[in-house]
């Protein structure tokens, strides 16, 4: 069976709070065990060679720190034309990389997935250390939560 659903975690592990994406598909992928239908990737930094999976998948859920002028930990869901606009605003990042130059590369290429969305968690830190600070990390969860509610309602 072909996945259906692209889930991508993005960040740097050894930047603390950069890491929340990469920390959020690894709970998943525990929670969820080998569901067909999800394909779980830790997309570090970013590179052109997200191209391909992300072209694979209809659906794309991007889990990833969000610059959104919100408290620390805080977690929004941006989808479809709100995730395109939430790129083109923000559009600085510290990836090799940007999200947005990956779904120019989707869009010229025909395979823009059908739904997509980004998880964006507002980071209290981003600088050297190996471990997400407390209000980051208590927001994990919450992003688990959100990416589930929109699997539910993509699949239904």
């Amino acid at each position: 069976m072909q996945p259906t659903t692209l889930i991508l975690g993005l960040g740097n592990v050894l930047m603390t709070d950069e890491a929340v994406g990469a920390e959020v598909v690894r709970r998943l992928a525990q929670e969820v065990g080998s569901d067909a239908s999800l394909m779980l990737v830790d997309g570090g930094t970013l590179s052109f060679t997200l191209a391909v999976p992300i072209g694979e998948c209809p659906h794309l859920i991007v889990v990833d720190a969000a610059a959104m002028d919100e408290p620390p930990g805080s977690v929004r869901v941006f989808e479809d034309a709100a995730m395109d606009r939430q790129l083109s605003v923000n559009a600085k990042t510290v990836h090799e990389v940007s999200l947005s130059d990956l779904m120019d590369v989707a869009r010229l290429t025909d395979t823009l997935p059908v739904r997509r969305a980004l998880v964006g968690i507002e980071p209290e830190f981003v600088g050297w250390g190996d471990r997400l600070t407390p209000p980051v990390e208590a927001a994990v969860p919450n992003a688990i939560a959100r990416i589930r509610e929109l699997l539910t309602r993509w699949c239904t």
